[in-house]
């Protein structure tokens, strides 16, 4: 037992040791010793004394945490047979513990003394801002995890907490499935038109399974280049019909999303009664800037009206042109992209393609790292770990040589690792109670971009560009964080509809030619992105940005009617046709099940929350015009006084004050809508 990696979190995660097999042995000991520490922590000889609860539980449930974020990492990033049934087996003892910790009467009355003692204590004895604020989110989360419920209804919230976890895991894994099952063999005269590298990668992947030809599948850096750049119309709709149906009922009855995407909904819906709430995006919204369902769909709704406009437009182009120049009177779902492309390529006479070949991977790192490096006055270098695939690299960031954080960066798409890209935490920054040593953070940047192809550098497309920066920025928000105190340091603790801003506001960045100049350099002869390219490329930024707006709503607003009319689960489909009627300029076919891959909100916490996106773009856009308006000929945007500042009131705060407040301590007022019309050109 002792030799199992899992129960070694003194430093970095042994990714490269572990085991399925050494899963459950490894959370049979870390679950008894926190079942142990609860115990003792709610016995009678523990005083109700922050520090001595963070020192007897904290301690042991960290320690269980960062040994399970391990085994679900690997099971996001290295999905296998073994692994996944280790997970599964684990995951309702875990969802259990979690569960009955956050609701233990016994527990919760201890911070509820230790409340009362900080609001009698004088002004010296008064708990610290940050702790005070961990505290107020432990005692919410104690009433949201249902400590105040009494016999069945604390016995059945228990339950739906377990049958939550293991439905939206099985939405993950059928999805996960389903894109991996899809493969489609083309012959090269099918796949005219279709990029050379991607080409490249798709005849290796056939050739690797001993076929001719080329192997297409649903992961993004195939699927996407053969629906932006295949001529053949007919290999578009079936790569769109694949996509389209993913854990549908279109496909095998075992990897069916549609009955578990009812349940959830349902489950939540029954959470939210017993709470005491009407609905479940009552819940979600505790916790979040918004103040109720109906704030949120006024505010998407105003931003329909707004963009509709723009989308209508957009689409209206989109159709003339499919018409008079690619022959198309019928535009269907499966040629949008390709008419898109096609209509970008014409009106500002440039490529996704050609702008890719100055976008080489080695190139942008050093260009991103030295961006991060001026403004926020730190080091990145290599540094070395345990890792769980080859081609994941570790990083370490120092500030006059003082280590800060550490991140792994995992860039690769492969079979095995779920699509999208996101930031994780491996742990927080802490000042341990047991040691009083301080730990710094470390992260994981997950993407999914096409590697490199023989002795090339792996070449990014703008957007994989902007993924990357997009990512980043949650990572330096966890990173960069100054606060000792767990619960609110980084990311933890920050309002959902928040933690977008920090993320959002580093795609900026991609859009500034001093910026860009040191992201580029042409994989063939090494030179930077022509100007003239790039003002190209600026000139079409905003390319059908009303229809990516109208779009981003769609997927809020069916969200948030979901999860805030009882019944919505009963006909899902519904729910999203109403909207598509209400805010869509594209209705997509009749066979398209969206709903059945928005892992977001069934299996990736943004329940009722997906409007983040939308309401954080806000907070960036205007934080972000904070540097425009500092900009000199000398530093343009780069300007490290703001740097300092925006580093201080919002990455260093993390979650010990409200958004609202770090927001007001970096621009001096509330957040203005203006400066996210202006950057998507609806001023």
């Amino acid at each position: 037992m002792s030799n199992n990696p899992l129960l070694d979190t003194s430093g970095l995660p042994l990714f490269d040791q572990i085991k399925p097999e050494q899963v459950s042995p490894a959370m049979d000991a870390l679950l008894a010793e926190s079942e142990a520490a609860l115990e003792k922590v709610t016995g009678p000889d523990v005083p109700a004394d922050y520090d001595a609860l963070s020192l007897l539980l904290d301690v042991p449930t960290e320690r269980m945490g960062r040994a399970w974020g391990a085994v679900g990492h690997l099971n996001s990033v290295a999905d296998t047979p073994e692994l996944r049934a280790a997970f599964n087996e684990n995951l309702p003892r875990l969802t259990e513990f979690y569960t009955r910790l956050g609701s233990d009467e016994r527990l919760y009355a201890k911070y509820k003394a230790v409340n009362l003692a900080d609001q009698a204590a004088g002004a010296e004895h008064k708990l610290p801002p940050a702790r005070r604020r961990a505290l107020d989110n432990a005692l919410r989360g104690f009433v949201l995890g249902g400590a105040e419920l009494q016999g069945a209804a604390k016995q059945r919230f228990a339950e739906i907490q377990e049958l939550q976890a293991a439905k939206s895991q099985a939405f993950s894994e059928h999805l996960m499935d389903s894109t991996d099952a899809f493969s489609h063999f083309a012959s090269t005269d099918e796949l005219a038109g279709v990029p050379d590298d991607v080409q490249a990668a798709t005849r290796a992947a056939a050739e690797a399974e001993g076929k001719p030809g080329h192997k297409l599948t649903l992961h993004m850096p195939c699927y996407l280049p053969v629906m932006q750049y295949a001529t053949n119309r007919a290999l578009r709709e079936t790569m769109y019909r694949a996509y389209a149906t993913r854990a549908s009922e279109f496909g095998p009855a075992e990897r069916d999303n549609s009955t578990l995407m009812q349940e959830i909904v349902a489950l939540r819906q029954e959470e939210a009664q017993l709470l005491g709430y009407a609905n479940f995006a009552e819940v979600s919204l505790v916790p979040k800037m918004a103040q109720s369902p109906q704030q949120v769909m006024d505010f998407l709704r105003d931003l329909a009206k707004r963009a509709r406009p723009y989308a209508e437009k957009d689409m209206a182009e989109l159709r003339e042109f499919a018409r008079t120049e690619c022959g198309l009177s019928d535009l269907q779902a499966w040629d949008i992209a390709f008419v898109s492309e096609k209509l970008k390529e014409a009106r500002y006479a440039f490529s996704d393609q050609e702008v890719k070949q100055y976008f080489t991977e080695p190139t942008v790192l050093k260009g991103l790292f030295g961006l991060i490096e001026k403004l926020f006055d730190v080091r990145i270098t290599p540094d070395t770990a345990p890792v769980w695939h080859e081609t994941v690299r570790f990083f370490r960031i120092e500030r006059a040589g003082q280590l800060v954080g550490q991140f792994y960066l995992d860039p690769y798409a492969r079979p095995g690792k779920r699509p999208g890209a996101w930031m994780d935490d491996v742990r927080g920054r802490w000042t341990r109670p047991d040691n009083h040593a301080t730990q710094t953070p470390v992260a994981h940047l997950v993407c999914n971009y096409a590697r490199g192809v023989g002795d090339k550098p792996a070449l990014l497309t703008h957007d994989d560009v902007t993924t990357l920066f997009h990512e980043f920025g949650h990572g330096l928000h966890h990173m960069l964080t100054q606060v000792d105190d767990i619960g609110v340091a980084g990311i933890s603790g920050v309002e959902w509809d928040a933690v977008e801003l920090p993320s959002q506001f580093m795609e900026n960045f991609c859009w500034e030619w001093d910026v860009v100049q040191q992201l580029t350099s042409h994989v063939d002869t090494g030179a930077h992105l022509p100007r003239e390219l790039f003002d190209k490329m600026v000139a079409a930024k905003n390319f059908q940005s009303g229809m990516q707006t109208a779009r981003q709503i769609e997927f809020s607003l069916f969200d948030m009617r979901l999860h805030a009319e009882p019944g919505a689960q009963a006909d899902v489909q519904k729910v999203i046709d109403e909207v598509r009627q209400e805010v869509a300029v594209n209705i997509p076919p009749a066979f398209n099940r969206f709903q059945h891959s928005f892992s977001h909100i069934f299996a990736g916490g943004y329940a009722a929350g997906y409007y983040s996106y939308k309401w954080a773009e806000v907070l960036s856009a205007d934080a972000y015009a904070a540097f425009e308006e500092a900009a000199t000929p000398q530093t343009g945007v780069l300007n490290p006084e703001v740097g300092r500042r925006y580093r201080e009131a919002i990455l260093e705060a993390g979650g010990s004050r409200s958004a609202m407040d770090n927001f007001k301590a970096f621009r001096g007022r509330e957040p203005q809508i203006d400066a996210l019309l202006r950057h998507q050109g609806m001023a």
